[in-house]
């Protein structure tokens, strides 16, 4: 099956494949700086963090773009033929762009899966995902340093004549990642375990609840290419008025009208629940807004999600 799969390209991977051999010049460095394509606002971010004036990063997609859903274009397929380094997340986040990462390593090309940096022993395993890990290894701002790590060496393997360039700044960056984890956890322990229920459009934030002490359900799954059924919304609009969660959150990167088929059959019930939010699950918000920076994002969304469920426990 896999060798067969080697010679019989998808059209869609014939077409990357021509625009790949079409592509074919050295990476180039400009002005000095290392040329980084990132798929992700997020992994973009954390390349900007960690190689500050000596990197060149480029974003394949923007605020409010699911990765899940996202296919690349050839001119994205350009972009990552003449850079120095690839990132992506990686554990299947960009589903469909497979086989455009696999083509850049077989030509060659520098690539890095920053999430795949995480040891396998903090991995959570996702359900209706295929059996393979859950890729949103960011929202645990400790996980995720696993992957400033990763990224901080390849920079420096590629750029040896800045290496220490590259480790004062993740050191700088470590610092501020302690700082935001030891927010989160502060503003966690402002609600009490049995209040700290968190819903949200698609299921992003089970690491968020693994690491901070929280109860985790997502309309839809992992992947936001699954479709929540009729009896996933009766089972947890169920869920919602046994337990009087009073609100659900939105998430800036997956249509509302989920949770707004939600909201109406909480409502159905008897019980009304608001739709709060959005949050940052697996996009930034726009540059320049609090949440335009991988950190300014995880204190924007622990701030939302606390401040909408506090309402509810305040006398």
């Amino acid at each position: 099956m896999g060798r067969r799969r080697s010679f019989l390209l998808s059209g869609y991977a014939a077409v990357v494949l021509l625009v790949l051999v079409g592509c074919q010049a050295t990476p180039s460095r400009t002005d000095g700086r290392l040329r980084i394509v990132a798929t992700t606002t997020i992994v973009a971010d954390l390349a900007r963090q960690l190689g500050g004036e000596a990197v060149e990063v480029t974003a394949l997609m923007g605020p409010g773009i699911d990765p899940h859903l996202y296919r690349a274009s050839e001119g994205d397929v350009a972009r990552m033929q003449q850079a120095d380094l690839v990132l992506y997340n990686g554990l299947h986040l960009e589903g469909k762009m497979t086989e455009v990462f696999e083509r850049m390593r077989a030509l060659g090309r520098q690539t890095l899966a920053v999430a795949e940096c995480v040891p396998d022993s903090l991995r959570l395993r996702a359900s209706g995902f295929g059996g393979v890990y859950d890729p949103h290894v960011w929202m645990d701002v400790r996980r995720w340093q696993f992957a400033a790590r990763c990224v901080a060496d390849a920079l420096a393997r590629m750029d040896t004549a800045r290496a220490a360039f590259f480790r004062d700044r993740l050191a700088a960056y470590l610092a501020e990642l302690d700082s935001t984890d030891a927010y989160v956890r502060r503003r966690s322990a402002l609600l009490p375990p049995e209040r700290r229920v968190l819903i949200t459009s698609h299921d992003a934030f089970r690491y968020f609840g693994d690491a901070y002490g929280w109860e985790v359900h997502g309309l839809l799954g992992v992947s936001t290419a699954s479709e929540a059924g009729a009896a996933d919304v009766q089972q947890l609009a169920e869920f919602i008025v046994a337990r009087r969660v009073p609100a659900i959150f939105v998430e800036s990167s997956v249509p509302e009208r989920y949770l707004r088929a939600l909201q109406e059959a909480v409502a159905a019930r008897g019980f009304s629940v608001r739709l709060a939010g959005p949050l940052y699950s697996d996009a930034l918000g726009d540059p320049g807004s609090p949440a335009g920076t991988y950190t300014g994002m995880i204190r924007t969304n622990i701030d939302t999600i606390v401040e909408a469920l506090r309402e509810a426990t305040l006398p």
